[in-house]
């Protein structure tokens, strides 16, 4: 088989693919795949144990049942390089769910064109199959504007499309259409025009990916700095920020850096059909770059995230604090190794914003409570943070351990016995009665003048407290207000993603 040799010789071009090998389409009717045997194997069973390879190291973060990804952001590499990446991204697909049709939208490598160009000559032939095209979509978006036709050069060794069409074909177990949208051009009434064009289309039955590779040739450590900050900027719901920033940094560009995104006018339409912030959520599932492969080379590398785009249901707004697992976890280390620095030094530890992850630098309130066995050993928080997340937990974990009034300070021999719950808040949300308070699920804040006081949710829960106990006991004996002093108080509500170090131990 020629398809372990190639894989063996990719070279930095693979990163990218701007220079690739295989046959390319004749132009009209389906189109060949042009990179297989390049960027991926060709052999339908060496290419299926690869993927199965970058699967098993992939999970779904979120619980099945809930709201599946409109959009996603692949990379486009040769999959040694951004497989495992790309993997990550179609891993949060539920596989049996149906999917009408698939927009994969790139943005053309080795053609400058005017406009988008579509594909409805034929299908997509890739390894494991044939990927449909909805030619009756593709014919209708051509005839609704001048600005879009179909291209064929544009086609013919564009792998952007092409490399992510085995990912679907081996995880979706429902067959699917797919609409393949290349943009020529950067050109802001093109990219306007697009998304407007595609607007009727972004309903539950279809998805949306972003075939994008991320900053281009940058040294490792400068890749990782750029990396998050273009990904920040991407999921700032702000297109004209994301724009900006990108012309800006490919003006003064750091050191070998040619561009922090090569997908960005792609970028720029999914940015625009998924803008509002009170109906969808961006979030990261996975980055690393090539210099993180055993392949790539440090000193050059092209970058790689994984992002989805999912609705943001009143149950997201309320409770959800956009942490996955492994940044649970990752939070309980800082608050732990922020505790045991500050007991042993004084001084609280320092750590690097450009390699944490984006949601840790979002303004959030937290509280942070100390066990000892099953006693309270230290519990404080803050509300209204001017501050990233992790430092919120950081402070108010030696606040916890030191400033909890109730109980003396916590020592540095006593951390072995210690255990850390970390609880994310929500904002706060006035209500006019005690009726709107769901015990178990909502923490109250109750306050009158300059006095207040508060009960995380799980006080509820924890004491078997009815409502009228929990709000005269946090009335009396947390805000100083006697037992009915809530009555003529103002009552706030919020919600907590609680974790701790004992669940991360089970």
């Amino acid at each position: 088989m020629k398809t372990g040799i190639c894989i063996l010789l990719i070279s930095i071009q693979a990163l990218t693919g701007w220079t690739v090998s295989g046959q390319p389409a004749t132009g009209m009717g389906d189109r060949e795949p042009a990179v297989a045997g390049s960027f991926y194997p060709d052999d339908a069973t060496d290419l299926s144990n690869m993927l199965a390879g970058f699967f098993t190291q992939t999970r779904r973060l979120d619980d099945p049942g809930s709201p599946q990804p409109l959009a996603l952001v692949a990379p486009h590499a040769g999959y040694v390089f951004s497989g495992q990446v790309a993997a990550w991204s179609y891993a949060q697909l539920d596989p049996d769910k149906h999917y009408a049709n698939i927009f994969i939208i790139g943005t053309s490598h080795y053609k400058h064109f005017d406009g988008v160009s579509i594909y409805n000559a034929g299908n997509y032939i890739t390894p494991l199959g044939e990927a449909e095209v909805n030619k009756k979509i593709a014919n209708d978006l051509i005839s609704k504007s001048a600005m879009i036709r179909f291209v064929p050069s544009a086609h013919q060794k564009e792998h952007s499309i092409e490399v992510q069409l085995p990912f679907l074909l081996f995880h979706l177990h429902e067959p699917f259409k797919i609409v393949p949208v290349l943009l020529g051009t950067s050109d802001p009434e093109v990219i306007s025009g697009l998304y407007q064009l595609l607007e009727p289309y972004k309903t539950a039955e279809n998805l949306f990916i972003l075939s994008t590779d991320f900053s281009h040739y940058p040294a490792y450590a400068e890749a990782n700095i750029t990396d998050s900050l273009t990904a920040r900027a991407f999921m700032s719901h702000d297109p004209g920020f994301f724009r900006s920033y990108v012309v800006r940094t490919e003006k003064k560009p750091e050191k070998g850096l040619i561009t922090p995104l090569c997908g960005w006018p792609s970028a720029l339409v999914i940015m625009h059909l998924f803008q509002d912030p009170d109906k969808y959520l961006y979030r990261t599932v996975f980055h690393q770059n090539s210099g993180d492969t055993k392949f790539g080379d440090k000193s050059r590398v092209v970058g790689y995230y994984s992002i989805m785009i999912t609705p943001k249901t009143a149950v997201m707004e309320d409770t959800d604090s956009n942490l996955t697992n492994s940044e649970k976890i990752h939070l309980l280390k800082i608050a732990r190794e922020s505790l045991e620095h500050y007991l042993r030094t004084g001084r609280f530890l320092d750590y690097d914003e450009n390699v944490l992850p984006d949601v840790f630098l979002e303004h959030r309130g937290a509280f942070v409570t100390l066990h000892k066995g099953r006693a309270l050993r230290g519990c404080i928080g803050r509300f209204l943070p001017n501050e990233p997340l992790y430092k919120v937990v950081q402070q108010m974990a030696v606040a916890a351990a030191i400033k909890d009034q109730r109980f003396k300070p916590v020592v540095y021999g006593e951390l072995n016995q210690i255990s850390i719950e970390i609880s994310v808040l929500s904002p706060l949300k006035e209500i006019n009665s005690a009726d709107d308070i769901i015990l178990g699920k909502d923490g109250i804040l109750i306050r009158k003048g300059n006095v207040s006081g508060t009960y995380l949710p799980q006080v509820a829960t924890e004491t078997g407290w009815s409502k009228e106990e929990f709000l005269g006991h946090c009335s009396r004996d947390k805000a100083g207000l006697g037992w009915d002093g809530w009555k003529d108080a103002e009552l706030f509500v919020y919600t907590a993603d609680i974790f701790s170090e004992k669940e991360v131990r089970k």
